[in-house]
């Protein structure tokens, strides 16, 4: 699976962003797309992930409330709406994929794209 991802950008405080992350390759059907962030010095961290056809969505506690995940199965692509976004929200985010079978790891990834949240 490829995977490109847009849509970071400035935004202040309590704004918002949608990151979209368009996939290629291969049919998404069994598959979880997911979203991480990472900041200097830090591991990558997980956020988000909707699973393909049925919708199941995750999310990391920092961001239950704020954020949604989404998808469009016509464009192969998902989505994550971030709301009252917080300067902690600040990273460059990836989107990922991987199967939905036990085990499985996050194999295919994106190019990052910079969130900035301005106090």
């Amino acid at each position: 699976v490829q995977l490109q991802a847009s849509g970071g950008g400035l935004v202040q405080a309590g704004g918002s962003l949608r990151l979209s992350c368009a996939a290629s390759g291969r049919t998404l059907v069994g598959y979880a797309l997911g979203w991480f962030r990472q900041t200097p010095g830090k591991d990558r961290e997980f956020v988000a992930s909707i699973t393909w056809p049925g919708g199941t969505t995750t999310y990391t506690d920092s961001v239950k409330g704020r954020f949604t995940s989404s998808r469009d199965n016509g464009k192969k692509t998902v989505y994550l709406q971030m709301n009252s976004l917080k300067p902690e929200d600040t990273a460059v985010y990836f989107c990922a994929a991987r199967h939905t079978r036990a085990g499985s790891s996050w194999n295919s990834w994106g190019q990052g794209t910079q969130v900035t949240v301005s106090s």
